[in-house]
């Protein structure tokens, strides 16, 4: 009877028979061998077996159930490297600080886990706002109104300025036809008297005829200067039609470099953590002001939202060009002094860009790795570090590898999901560079984070600056209440710095902006 059972070819056989070999009901993980339900008996009754040996559903082995580090059966599942491991592996290696669970725990949890993404992604492809054809036919309707409007804008022009300028040439095209006409008359005139009679007008008409450009524009008058501005307004509105439709198309075709800059909304707000005594908020909290007078530019600021985030957070800020800077997420209880916290961010210092993150490590000994310059925060936490690592940030140029230029703009994108925090630089409306893109740890979810920007130094002691002004070009002044004095050299000035900029306490600059 059992020859006539047709098997699936995939379908696991037990090891143990010798002959006529029947299906595995389970296989041994330890025993590294398959079972039918009568081989599977000593497994199921020997309590030693029962306890040390595990039994997974019939699986082809192929030698892949042993550690190649340490040679010993894999028997847990680390979550965060997504990896089977060892026991050693487990108690004493780089998994020891990880989320490790036994074989069956881990299928249970993650088949949830991949049970509810898969509801995720069912409403995605059944929510008719993202189908293809709703989508096709959205693009289609913007791109086809910006280009009708421009189409309009630009025939608009085009008809009031060749409607002027026609009735414009053929009024200068009437002295010619006079001129022709007279000429011909004069020509047919025989009687010597009456011509020379005629000549003097028609000399007149000729001198006309030939001063006519019909390359001249209008005549100059108000008729001409109010039909000049018309086509200054209508031409700036063209120039923004014309914008929209270009970053509408560089927008489809790559949305990654392009896409339309929009500010952010008044929800966002900045909250400061600390302030220099230079430093200032505007009335609605989304600009920050420093004045060099009163101390060096010095501030850490949250950004906070009165609105709840669904899947991600978006900031703009308008930076300095002259002071350090770092923006990003920081734990909100370290916000007052970031080393005592987990940072991820993009740091401005010296003309530098890099970036920053934090990372748990045993033991407090300060370490370089692949070229990265690696600080100790000197935060103990569970028994363990926080270290923060800070990475320069190039490109290959013309001349090797070369620091990324300073920023405009800079956009902060925190997708939730995902688990990434990714960093833009924005140099126009709608181009858009990426700088970095850094993938946030699992473990850091038992971090409060939030969003951030620091400005200039942290803990700056402004009793040694209150009394100084520091110029751009590096040269730091005293007031003595009448003149400005060189601190290095002693020499003084009235008004002017060496360098030509205007010596004032009482300049205020704006350093930080939410767009």
């Amino acid at each position: 009877m059992s020859e006539n059972i047709k098997m699936d070819p995939q379908t696991i056989l037990c090891d143990m028979c010798i002959e006529d070999r029947k299906p595995a009901k389970k296989t041994c993980m330890k025993c590294e061998i398959s079972m039918c339900v009568q081989h599977l008996q000593a497994h199921l009754t020997t309590p030693v077996l029962l306890q040390t040996h595990p039994l997974t559903e019939p699986m082809d082995l192929c030698g892949n159930t042993k550690c190649s580090q340490h040679g010993k059966l894999l028997e847990y599942y680390c979550l965060d490297d997504m990896t089977c491991v060892c026991v050693s592996c487990a108690i004493e290696d780089q998994h020891r600080l990880h989320n490790m669970k036994t074989f069956s725990t881990a299928h249970k949890e993650l088949l949830e886990k991949l049970k509810a993404e898969q509801l995720i992604l069912q409403e995605k492809t059944d929510d008719e706002n993202v189908s293809l054809e709703k989508w096709e036919k959205s693009e289609r309707e913007k791109l086809g109104g910006c280009s009708v409007r421009l189409i309009e804008a630009v025939t608009k022009l085009r008809d009031i300025s060749l409607t002027s300028v026609q009735s414009s040439v053929s009024a200068r095209m009437v002295s010619l036809k006079t001129s022709k006409i007279s000429m011909e008359a004069a020509q047919k005139e025989k009687d010597t008297f009456r011509f020379l009679q005629m000549y003097s007008q028609v000399h007149q008409d000729v001198e006309k005829a030939k001063a006519v450009d019909l390359r001249k524009g209008l005549e100059p008058g108000s008729h001409r200067d109010k039909l000049v501005e018309e086509i200054r307004q209508n031409g700036e509105k063209m120039v923004k039609q014309a914008s929209q439709f270009w970053g509408s198309l560089l927008t489809l075709v790559d949305p990654e470099h392009h896409q339309e800059l929009v500010p952010t909304g008044s929800h966002l707000i900045f909250e400061p953590q600390s302030l220099g005594p230079g430093m200032s908020l505007s009335k609605d909290s989304r600009n920050v002001f420093h004045n060099s007078w009163l101390g060096q530019c010095s501030a850490t600021l949250l950004i906070c939202s009165t609105k709840t985030a669904s899947s991600y957070q978006r900031w703009v800020v308008s930076l300095s060009k002259e002071s350090d800077w770092t923006t990003g997420l920081c734990e909100k209880t370290s916000a007052k002094n970031l080393k005592d916290g987990a940072v991820y961010g993009l740091c401005r210092e010296d003309k530098q860009l890099s970036s920053l993150t934090t990372r748990r490590e045993e033991g407090s000994q300060s370490s370089t790795s692949q070229g990265l310059k690696v600080q100790n925060t000197g935060t103990a936490k569970i028994g363990t570090q926080l270290v923060t690592t800070s990475a320069l940030i190039t490109y290959q140029g013309e001349n090797g590898e070369e620091p990324v230029p300073r920023p405009e703009k800079v956009e902060v994108l925190w997708n939730f999901p995902a688990s990434t925090l990714s960093f833009f630089s924005r140099t126009g409306q709608h181009q858009r560079e990426e700088i970095i893109t850094m993938k946030l740890k699992v473990s850091i979810n038992n971090w409060d984070l939030v969003p951030f920007v620091q400005l200039g130094k942290e803990n700056i002691d402004s009793t040694t600056q209150e009394q100084q002004w520091k110029c751009s070009c590096g040269k730091v002044y005293s007031w003595d209440g009448n003149r400005y004095r060189d601190n290095r050299s002693g020499s003084y000035y009235q008004g002017c710095c060496s360098c030509g900029k205007v010596l004032s306490p009482h300049i205020t600059e704006m350093v930080c902006e939410l767009y």
